[in-house]
């Protein structure tokens, strides 16, 4: 197992033990992960704390030289809005965990030259597919269903 993906999927765990989605996301510099998050969006009542805005959030003010040398992983296939971070940012490299349980933008991030790498990580397939099953209105809003 990648160490980098393990860390998004610590972080995923992290929020479903807080009461959250269980998505997370780590940004990694050469080989040092600078910013960690995952969604907070129930935790903090906010509408755009997901894994991946969060761990751009951790990360905090970086150079955008910085960035355009950044692999950023996440559990799930990124949102619109994740993506534009993403692309925003010059993050020239996303490693997904999964996209079975919800399909982003991945065509768009590579159609922006991002280089999109999907895992299929089976923990990350259980990890939202129970959450959905059991918690369906919130993941429905989480996506914008």
């Amino acid at each position: 197992m990648d160490l980098f993906l393990q860390a998004a999927i610590d972080e995923a765990r992290q929020g479903l033990k807080e009461g959250g989605i269980p998505i997370g996301s780590v940004i990694v510099h050469q080989g040092r992960i600078i910013g960690r998050g995952h969604n907070r969006r129930v935790q903090k009542g906010s509408v755009i704390l997901h894994g991946e805005m969060d761990a751009f959030e951790n990360a905090g003010r970086q150079p955008a030289s910085v960035y355009r040398e950044c692999v950023l992983y996440t559990t799930l296939s990124p949102c619109p809005m994740c993506s534009g971070a993403i692309a925003l940012y010059g993050i020239p490299k996303v490693v997904i965990g999964e996209n079975r349980n919800f399909m982003g933008e991945e065509e768009w991030l590579k159609s922006r030259g991002v280089e999109v790498e999907v895992v299929d990580d089976p923990a990350c397939v259980e990890l939202m597919r129970r959450f959905a099953a059991e918690h369906p209105t919130l993941w429905n809003e989480d996506i914008g269903a």
